[in-house]
């Protein structure tokens, strides 16, 4: 695991930096980032930005499960989660 991390804070700071752009601008834009990936997540619909990042709403089946308290089997109920892939440019850079 990374040591090294970049909070919302910094990273609005880099954005602006980089661009030329004020940090209020770049903190906009990065709010309506997520609030567009999160109403098309929720909706069903993939969002992707190819090369580097796709979202996707992902369903989980009803199951069986077990307290791992008392190993009691359990029903699980069926629910939705989400899907964050990396596209080949990011999978890249990892590798340094």
């Amino acid at each position: 695991m990374a040591d090294k991390s970049l909070n919302r804070t910094e990273l609005v700071a880099a954005i602006a930096a980089e661009s030329g752009q004020t940090q209020a601008a770049v903190n906009t834009v990065v709010d309506a980032l997520f609030n567009i990936v999160s109403t098309n997540v929720a909706d069903g619909v993939k969002v992707a930005i190819p090369g580097w990042l796709s979202f996707e709403r992902s369903h989980r089946d009803a199951r069986t499960g077990r307290n791992p308290q008392t190993g009691e089997a359990i029903q699980i109920k069926a629910s939705y989660g989400v899907k964050v892939s990396a596209g080949s440019k990011l999978k890249a850079a990892a590798k340094g």
